[in-house]
């Protein structure tokens, strides 16, 4: 199966190199000088890693199919992939993997299904398709997905209260951020 190791970004300088959205825990490893890549769309590879650097936690690269800018920006967009077998690790799974769950609420309501994975800055989060239709970003940590259980088909979820669509009415908020605590304070300064 094909996973993305990082997706092409903007070019970075003249002479080709890019800056890269990294989608794997050793990117040392897979970006090291000398590496072949294929890519989504096939058409843009495969690409061979001339050179690497990594500086405050953003990687680019130089390809040696890559000589100038314009080439550089043609390729923004481009997923860098490689063959992988399946995860044998406990708590990792691939995209692949998760798109097509249902999702259940720990108190067994169908809530809908998995339809992706969004890398985000802070930590990934499932995208689900409720059964309303609505789109809602799901917190892919533990103490909100507490059950992955890809063979059985399902993720189980314990979202906060207004965490989704379905349930906006129900949104948690705490007397710190809530708009009642700001109106109080506006008080108190007139």
């Amino acid at each position: 199966m094909q996973l993305t190791v990082a997706r092409i970004g903007r070019a970075l300088g003249l002479r080709g190199e890019v800056v890269l959205d990294v989608r794997t825990d050793t990117p040392e490893e897979r970006l090291a000088v000398g590496a072949v890549l294929q890519t989504v769309p096939a058409s843009a590879g495969p690409l061979t890693v001339e050179r690497a650097r990594a500086q405050a936690g953003r990687w680019s690269v130089t390809f040696a199919q890559v000589h100038d800018r314009e080439a550089a920006e043609a390729l923004r967009g481009v997923e860098l992939v490689v063959e992988e077998d399946e995860s044998d690790e406990e708590d990792a799974w691939y995209p692949h993997e998760l798109a097509g769950l249902r999702a259940e609420h720990v108190d067994g309501r169908v809530l809908g299904e998995v339809i992706g994975l969004e890398h985000l800055p802070a930590h990934d989060a499932l995208l689900l398709r409720e059964t309303s239709g609505a789109r809602t970003l799901i917190p892919f940590v533990r103490a909100i997905v507490p059950v992955v259980d890809v063979a059985g088909g399902r993720v189980v979820l314990d979202p906060p209260g207004g965490l989704l669509a379905s349930d906006a009415a129900n949104l948690v908020v705490s007397e710190e951020t809530g708009a009642a605590g700001s109106a109080d304070r506006v008080e108190d300064e007139g």
